[in-house]
């Protein structure tokens, strides 16, 4: 593993404790499951751990631990009054570490876990894509709202970024924007729908899910110690990535994240 891997696994370790102690139910989602199933571990060109849990689960740990600070670890949430802070989804900081990206403005955090609420998208037999429409068109305008400018990206959608960036906060606020969107993204209980899924996620409508696909949290190996994750984890991995046991060409195996800075050995407090 690399360094920054090492760290993050130290992370996740502790987390899955955390949940353990406290009963909160979580899942390994996303590359972090994929990861699990394929590998026993990280993807290998992976630097990033994907978790999600049920909101009423996400809500009691954001009640628990939003802005404190546990031994060396401090979770943000769409909820924070911060500025700076631009996710609709939670992040769990490591403080003795300083990370900034290139993809997001302004914002100087630590590595960190994402942290996803895993939210009901509808009650009967098909998923509410209506519904889900709204939020998506929603979160479309905050992204561009918080997105840096970015070499490779069309002129056309930068140029997007920059008129919606110099919206001032008085007409489009970006704090109550997101807390807007998870407002949305909780209107369906999870317990109670027949499909859920990460509503603010990378996938968009390949993540919504039936519930039943997430189920009783499983136990899967990770780099030597055990996580949980979805309990259908074929179903849910061929819903978001088709054939998932199929490598990607060489020249895809490569982190998707982009750093300006990464030191893990000054914290950004």
């Amino acid at each position: 593993m690399t360094e920054l891997q090492t760290k993050l696994l130290e992370m996740l370790r502790w987390f899955d404790h955390y949940c353990r102690e406290n009963n909160l139910r979580y899942y390994a989602i996303g590359g972090t499951l994929l990861g699990a199933v394929r590998h026993n571990g990280f993807i290998p060109w992976d630097d990033d751990i994907d978790i999600g849990m049920p909101r009423s689960d996400y809500e009691k740990l954001a009640k628990i631990m939003d802005h404190r600070v546990f031994g060396k670890y401090l979770l943000e949430t769409e909820y924070s009054e911060d500025k700076s802070y631009c996710y609709p989804f939670a992040k769990l900081y490591d403080t003795t570490t300083t990370l900034v990206e290139n993809v997001h403005t302004g914002l100087r955090r630590g590595i960190y876990l994402d942290i996803f609420p895993i939210d009901g998208i509808g009650t009967s037999d098909k998923p509410d894509l209506r519904w889900y429409a709204r939020i998506k068109k929603k979160y479309q305008l905050y992204l561009a709202r918080i997105t840096g400018v970015r070499k490779g990206r069309s002129l056309y959608k930068n140029a997007v970024v920059l008129v919606m960036r110099s919206i001032p906060n008085c007409i489009v606020d970006n704090i109550e924007l997101r807390k807007s969107i998870s407002r949305m993204c909780s209107r369906y209980s999870f317990e109670e729908s027949t499909w859920a899924g990460n509503l603010v996620g990378n996938w968009w409508e390949k993540e919504i899910v039936p519930t039943s696909f997430f189920g009783k949290p499983k136990e899967y190996v990770f780099e030597g110690f055990t996580i949980l994750g979805v309990e259908q984890a074929d179903a849910y991995l061929t819903a978001i990535y088709g054939d998932w046991r199929k490598l990607p060409p060489k020249d895809r195996q490569v982190s998707h994240h982009d750093y300006k800075l990464c030191d893990l050995e000054h914290g950004y407090l």
